[in-house]
């Protein structure tokens, strides 16, 4: 991971960065920076994997599709009215942008209007050397490895061989691609980057 760059051409987009050599320490971090808020998470293996729920909820009113107890859409639209805002990203590029691809749209959704702050959570995995990079990171290991987890009805999700068919099923869990190349305005992003490899 060349912090240097990242730094730089993250800065020179007006996003806020910092960097961590492990997960315990970035959640240590998010966990002094983020409290009394209502906080939402996007899907997310990365914040699955780093237990960031459980850190967060003693502080705050969570919102997760994933976790709650709640149904998954009536979840996914408070997390949407969230003052916080926490997902990763499917791809990152060193030149300074951010590729998500979305199936329902709530990730993408609420990282683009709503909150007032919004954190993307990045291991050194999901890092490509040019948006051109990104994308094809995006689409043929985040997603295709989304789908075999999720067991949907896709050819990437059926042969699990870390490629996107750019199929038309009606599982298809690649609906809108997002390239984020500023933060939205009005809105602070920080970009959390760690030195491990987290989530696809």
């Amino acid at each position: 991971m060349d912090i240097e760059t990242l730094k730089k051409n993250f800065e020179d987009h007006k996003f806020h960065t910092s960097f961590f050599e492990t997960k315990e320490e970035a959640a240590a971090y998010l966990k002094e920076k983020i409290h009394g808020e209502q906080v939402g998470f996007g899907g997310s293996v990365t914040l699955q994997e780093m237990g960031l729920y459980d850190i967060l909820k003693e502080d705050n009113d969570m919102a997760w599709h994933w976790r709650d107890d709640m149904p998954a859409a009536e979840a996914r639209k408070k997390a949407m009215g969230s003052t916080v805002y926490i997902l990763s990203a499917n791809g990152v590029a060193e030149t300074g942008e951010l590729v998500n691809i979305d199936g329902t749209g709530n990730r993408v959704a609420a990282s683009l209007f709503g909150p007032k702050r919004v954190f993307y959570i990045v291991g050194k995995n999901k890092i490509a050397p040019d948006l051109s990079g990104a994308l094809k990171r995006a689409k043929n290991i985040a997603c295709t490895r989304n789908a075999v987890r999720l067991g949907v009805a896709t050819p990437c999700g059926a042969r699990a061989d870390d490629h996107c068919y750019n199929c038309s099923s009606p599982a298809r869990i690649c609906n809108a691609t997002v390239i984020l190349e500023r933060p939205m305005n009005g809105m602070e992003t920080e970009i959390v980057f760690i030195n491990e490899e987290l989530g696809y």
